[in-house]
């Protein structure tokens, strides 16, 4: 009788970083893990703990002209999934027609994350800084999702009622081993302009998705104003340094459990000042941002130059 060939296990293609965060999150389940192993190890940043996602959820807040007009090939939802895959990101997030508008075209090239609330300008409740929910977590299974995202505004007098609905869909999320996803943007209520984006605000912001469940926290990249006096005052007692949006970075980090959540900053509008804009993504990395979450920056720019944005970007993050 022949000796049978012994059978080996295959060889594990995770690396020791994105091994050590996913150590992070002990209390979820293989699938939840699993689907943040997809996210990390995915495109070209796959296995360094780094991620650059492109977000279109811009529609449902600003308009299709708004959003789409600068560059008409976005008004097709397979334009997105299509970029996401050709430049090489970790993951497409958009709201639920996006999504089954490519779903089974797409099925599989690219990990998804369902957004699942969403304002819209035409609305007066707009100026409350609130969102409707407007998708399901079966909603994500079906449509074979890796993560969900929802929006918190803490701040708002909405904020409690937004925090109930993600603590629902966020346990629900995690027992069907998906991955969550918060953008926690600070508005409304006593908050200024100048205060949405203050490196108080934003860290606190940011701190409370960790505290909220979220594996994945997105947020505004933070300014040098502190809102809050009584933060001022711990700020300057403790000699934390802000001057440079390098050490805001570090501190917003920090504030996720000392580093132990991912956190990522969003793009913002449209930025004509590419040098600019590659200044900032570098200042992130070296801050120890986990990365970005580009959308307008990149899907309203012309197809070549979006993706050879994102390289550049890609490129930051990759040597960071």
């Amino acid at each position: 009788m022949n000796a049978k060939t012994p059978i080996t296990a295959p060889r594990s293609l995770i690396t020791p970083r994105v091994k050590e965060i996913l150590s992070w999150y002990e209390s979820d389940n293989p699938g939840t893990k699993g689907n943040l192993y997809r996210l990390l190890m995915t495109g070209r940043l796959a296995g360094t703990g780094k991620l650059v996602i492109l977000p279109v959820d811009q529609g449902f807040e600003h308009g299709p002209a708004r959003s789409f007009a600068p560059n008409p090939a976005g008004y097709d939802p397979h334009y997105h999934y299509q970029l996401a895959i050709d430049a090489g990101l970790n993951a497409y997030a958009a709201p639920l027609g996006m999504l089954e508008a490519g779903a089974d075209t797409f099925a599989g090239q690219i990990p998804t994350i369902l957004k699942m609330n969403s304002a819209n300008s035409l609305s007066r409740l707009n100026e409350d800084a609130d969102q409707a929910v407007t998708a399901s977590v079966a909603d994500a299974v079906r449509l074979g999702c890796s993560a969900i995202g929802f929006t918190i505004y803490p701040g708002s007098d909405a904020a409690y009622d937004q925090f109930e609905e993600i603590r629902e869909l966020s346990a629900e999320a995690k027992s069907v081993g998906l991955a969550v996803v918060v953008w926690s943007y600070a508005r409304g209520g006593t908050l200024t302009k100048k205060g949405e984006t203050a490196v108080d605000v934003i860290s606190y912001a940011a701190h409370m998705a960790a505290l909220l469940g979220a594996h994945i926290i997105k947020v505004k990249p933070p300014t040098d104003h502190l809102e809050l006096d009584a933060a001022r005052k711990a700020y300057d007692k403790a000699g934390i340094p802000v001057s440079t949006l390098t050490e805001r970075i570090q501190d917003v980090v920090k504030s996720c459990f000392g580093g132990r959540r991912i956190v990522i900053f969003s793009g913002g509008e449209t930025k004509n000042d590419t040098d600019a804009l590659l200044k900032e993504i570098g200042q992130i990395a070296a801050g120890g941002g986990f990365g970005s979450i580009m959308g307008r920056n990149a899907f309203q720019r012309p197809r070549d130059e979006a993706i050879a944005l994102l390289d550049k970007i890609i490129d930051i993050y990759a040597k960071a």
